[in-house]
């Protein structure tokens, strides 16, 4: 008895070769997407740093550390404003993990016991609302542990050389202004001084006048 094992091989192939075969047709897509402009809001930003990481933050109820989840952190400076926040997304969903400005007087620590990881206090507002939050973030290398610690003490000490800098400023020009008045003051007083004599005199002849219409009325 043959085998019909070598016919049913030739079936299959011939109906491969038919789902392969091109017939021209083209099909037009149900629905025509749009392109869509994403924004950011990063947009007036320029990125300063930009690393790979996880990020925790520290939950008081629980007494815990509580993952935020693991992405890109960057530390954000305003081509405007110059004043720099650091913003964290998860990688796949982008959702944000961590939003707040780098301000004078915040610090940065590394966590005991683990080179590649490191602590810090902020006023955050990725959930929509300001909360003091303690995080840490952990890298991959402890060189990008220590690069992340020197830029944001970096960005910490010069906003507050920038905050000293605007005070004196205001100070600057609040003394200019005082010498401004003063001046203005010392001007009108002199001219004040230079009216009086002047005044006086035309006081002394008006009274000369009078005695001499009574001196002639007498006569």
């Amino acid at each position: 008895m043959a085998s019909t094992e070598p016919e049913r091989e030739n079936r299959e192939e011939e109906a491969e070769a038919n789902e392969d075969e091109d017939t021209g047709a083209q099909v037009a897509p149900i629905v025509r997407l749009e392109e869509v402009a994403v924004t950011t809001g990063e947009e007036d930003e320029d990125a300063v740093l930009d690393l790979k990481a996880k990020m925790y933050r520290f939950d008081k109820e629980g007494n815990q550390w509580k993952e935020r989840g693991a992405g890109t952190v960057k530390l954000l400076k305003h081509k405007q404003t110059g004043k720099v926040r650091l913003v964290m997304r998860q990688s796949k969903t982008l959702k944000i993990c961590a939003n707040h400005l780098i301000s004078s007087g915040m610090s940065v620590q590394e966590h005991s016991g683990n080179e590649k990881s490191c602590l810090w206090h902020a006023t955050d507002f990725s959930d929509g609302e300001l909360k003091d939050e303690l995080f840490c973030i952990r890298f991959a290398s402890i060189e990008n542990c220590k690069t992340f610690m020197e830029k944001f003490t970096e960005i910490a000490e010069s906003q507050q050389v920038g905050k000293e800098s605007t005070e004196g400023d205001e100070a600057a020009g609040l003394i200019e202004n005082l010498s401004v008045e003063e001046k203005k003051n010392d001007e009108k007083a002199k001219e004040a001084e230079d009216k009086e004599p002047a005044k006086e005199e035309k006081e002394t002849k008006k009274e000369k006048v009078e005695e001499e219409k009574k001196t002639e009325a007498s006569a």
